[in-house]
């Protein structure tokens, strides 16, 4: 069974920095791309980063230059770093993972069950 799991996710001040975590378990398992992604009350999800296998990365224009996505391909983890927090990055944030299961060579997509980040004076 694959599963992800997300967590650093808290409440900061603005002008602050949290670090999100995702860690895929499983086994005979490759996974492709991640990535993360937030949605805020009364809104869709939005793409904030994603990174490939080789670690090439694209960021959504509103996170560029303040967020850091990162991957350990050996421990299964993705990082994202969060600086200069502000009110409007207030979201859950979830993590995505294209992965194809060896045994079957199936491929799809798996997401966390997300966490919340709250940016609040």
């Amino acid at each position: 069974q694959v599963q992800l799991v997300e967590s650093g996710g808290g409440e900061v001040q603005p002008g602050g920095s949290l670090r999100l975590s995702c860690a895929a378990s499983g086994t005979l398992i490759r996974i492709n791309a991640m990535g993360w992604y937030r949605q805020a009350p009364g809104k869709q999800r939005e793409l904030v980063a994603t990174i490939t296998s080789g670690g090439a990365t694209n960021y959504a224009d509103s996170v560029k230059g303040r967020f850091t996505i990162s991957r350990d391909n050996a421990l299964k983890t993705m990082d994202l770093q969060m600086n200069n927090l502000k009110p409007e990055d207030t979201a859950v944030y979830y993590c995505n993972a294209d992965i194809t299961r060896l045994g079957t060579w199936t491929r799809r997509d798996y997401w966390g069950q997300g966490t919340q980040v709250i940016v609040s004076s």
